[in-house]
C-alpha cells in the first residue's frame, strides 16, 4: 500500500554521538585538553553590561581550574553584591567556557571573599576607563 511516503521520507537512524560539550571530536579520538589560556580567552568575551570592559580585565575572575577530564571550575565575583547582572554574568561565563575545545563541564561559583575593588583591574582596563 502506498501511503504517499517514499523510503527517503522514513526516519533515519541518528548518527552515533561523538560530541563532548563545547567541542566536536572525530569518533575514536581523544578531545584536546583545554588550556587555561583558551578558557581565559573565552571568559574575556563576557562584558559587564554597565562597563565597556570584559570581566577578566575588570578582575572579576579569581580562579580557573581545569581537571584531567576537561572539567573547568571558575571562581568569580561581581563588582558589588547588588550587581544587576548577578544572575546573567555567571551563566554567560559558563556558556563561553563550554565553547572551548576539550571542555567537558563547567562550574561557575560566585564568591565574595575577597571583595572586588578597582585595584583588581588590569592596566588595560584602567586605561579604557580613564582610571589612573
Amino acid at each position: 500500500m502506498n501511503d504517499g511516503h517514499s523510503p527517503a521520507d522514513a526516519p533515519q537512524p541518528a548518527a552515533p554521538e561523538t560530541e563532548t560539550r563545547g567541542t566536536w571530536t572525530p569518533e575514536g579520538e581523544t578531545p584536546p585538553k583545554p588550556t587555561e589560556d583558551a578558557v581565559i580567552a573565552a571568559i574575556a568575551e563576557v562584558y559587564d553590561p554597565e562597563i565597556p570592559v570584559n570581566i577578566f580585565e575588570l578582575g572579576l575572575i579569581y580562579a580557573v581550574e581545569i581537571d584531567d577530564a576537561g572539567a573547568v571550575k571558575v571562581e568569580m565575583t561581581l563588582t558589588a553584591p547588588g550587581c544587576p547582572s548577578a544572575q546573567e554574568l555567571p551563566v554567560q561565563v559558563h556558556d563561553q567556557v563550554m565553547t572551548v575545545p576539550g571542555v567537558s563541564d563547567c562550574d561557575v561559583e560566585v564568591v565574595w571573599d575577597p571583595p572586588w575593588h578597582p585595584g583588581r583591574m588590569s592596566e588595560e582596563a584602567r586605561l579604557q576607563l580613564n582610571m589612573f
